[in-house]
């Protein structure tokens, strides 16, 4: 195959086709090269990938190292857990998302039987239940409010701090620390600061745990007594941080989409056997979850190119989420659509533990949103609207909505 010619060293992240779309310069490339060259900000040459099916490939091959202490990281923009560009990354004790088997192995083993389809399943009415009690109090608002704030932002929270064992009301703390967090321009002192108020916190969360265990999952994970304290604080850093802040932009930047398709919101509404699918499609065509890294353990054949032992590989969900090669007319949102192996929950074995949880929760989420509220409405202009493009999960900071009547 011919030699592709690099990309500019950044990976552009400009929006600039529209809220819901990916940056334009991103799908030309896939349409092009899936596989492609690409200069990071230090001159380091590594990859981008973007194709859905060299995508799916890469993340299920585990020559493609997850370990962030493997070498020197070739950024092209702040990431959750990664330092600055060109310094090594320590390993960190439980974050098992950043770790190869059979460490990482140990750790997801560990909390499997937490996450079973059957115990979700089982939760389900909980979810539910905590669901449609925050909807009354959104539904006791005078209107305009804001979802994220009142509804979106909550409903994960409540759900998570219920399932992990964490006192709700610790979750301003934990929720404003995430946020630093996960910043996208920020310095290493900035976020780390965040890091090390919301680590600290759980350290002694955990460590109370294990002295009086409860009926969680810190307290399950916390009576394996082969894992350590810093294991525990890392895995638990790891589950509430994702197990709040992708759901809750999924549910605000979700329901925003609906709102500007509403064709697709009526027969949502009229319809709800719908839902399911409905979820699995606003997952595939938002994304919020967009860009994670891997490194190459040894040369690899993929897509044509070989990627170098110790190359940085830049991955795309949101690119291959859309790839005209797997999906029919990808970049329009259908809520018919059998989305069904998107990789919005990703591949291989770092797929997401809590995929089943999010599942549940969105389904309940979006349900209860649209049942109640049957003339949901923006209450500024869609172009006004604030969406976390600073931000390392996609969404909306704010979504201010209104409405004129209430349903049960």
């Amino acid at each position: 195959m011919t030699r592709t010619v690099p990309i500019p060293h950044g990976l552009p992240m400009e929006r600039d086709a529209g809220p819901f779309d990916p940056p334009s310069q991103i799908t030309r490339l896939r349409d092009a090269h899936p596989v492609s060259p690409m200069i990071f900000p230090d001159g380091h040459e590594g990859w981008l990938v973007t194709g859905y099916d060299a995508v799916r490939r890469l993340m299920a091959d585990t020559r493609f190292s997850s370990r962030q202490d493997i070498g020197i990281q070739h950024v092209p923009y702040e990431t959750p857990g990664m330092p600055a560009p060109t310094e090594p990354s320590p390993q960190v004790p439980g974050l098992f998302i950043a770790m190869d088997p059979p460490e990482h192995t140990r750790l997801r083993r560990k909390l499997t039987g937490a996450f079973t389809v059957k115990r979700m399943k089982m939760l389900e009415e909980q979810i539910v239940d905590i669901t449609e009690l925050q909807l009354d109090e959104l539904a006791r608002l005078t209107p305009p409010v804001d979802l994220v704030k009142e509804f979106a932002l909550p409903v994960p929270s409540l759900v998570i701090c219920e399932l992990l064992g964490v006192p709700y009301a610790d979750r301003d703390d934990f929720q404003a620390n995430s946020a630093k967090f996960m910043v996208r321009d920020q310095s290493l002192d900035e976020k780390m600061a965040a890091w090390g108020a919301m680590t600290t916190y759980l350290a002694e969360l955990v460590t109370r745990k294990r002295a009086e265990p409860g009926d969680d999952v810190l307290s399950d994970l916390a009576r394996h007594d082969d894992l350590t304290i810093e294991e525990l604080t890392g895995a638990a850093f790891l589950l509430l941080l994702a197990g709040h802040e992708t759901t809750a932009n999924m549910l605000a930047l979700g329901t925003f989409a609906l709102l500007e398709h509403p064709e697709q919101l009526a027969e949502l509404r009229a319809d709800p056997d719908l839902l399911p699918d409905a979820v699995e499609e606003l997952l595939r065509y938002l994304s919020v979850a967009d860009v994670f890294y891997r490194y190459a353990t040894d040369d690899i054949e993929l897509g044509g190119e070989t990627i170098g032992r110790g190359s940085t590989v830049v991955v795309s969900l949101l690119a291959a989420n859309r790839d005209p090669q797997r999906f029919e007319n990808p970049d329009s949102l259908d809520i018919h659509r059998k989305a069904r192996g998107h990789l919005s929950f990703g591949h291989g074995i770092h797929q997401c533990l809590g995929q089943q949880l999010a599942r549940i929760e969105m389904r309940a989420g979006f349900g209860g949103l649209l049942r109640r509220f049957p003339v949901l409405e923006l209450a500024i202009p869609a172009g006004e609207v604030k969406l976390r493009t600073d931000m390392n999960i996609y969404g909306v900071h704010e979504l201010p909505v209104t409405w004129t009547e209430t349903a049960r």
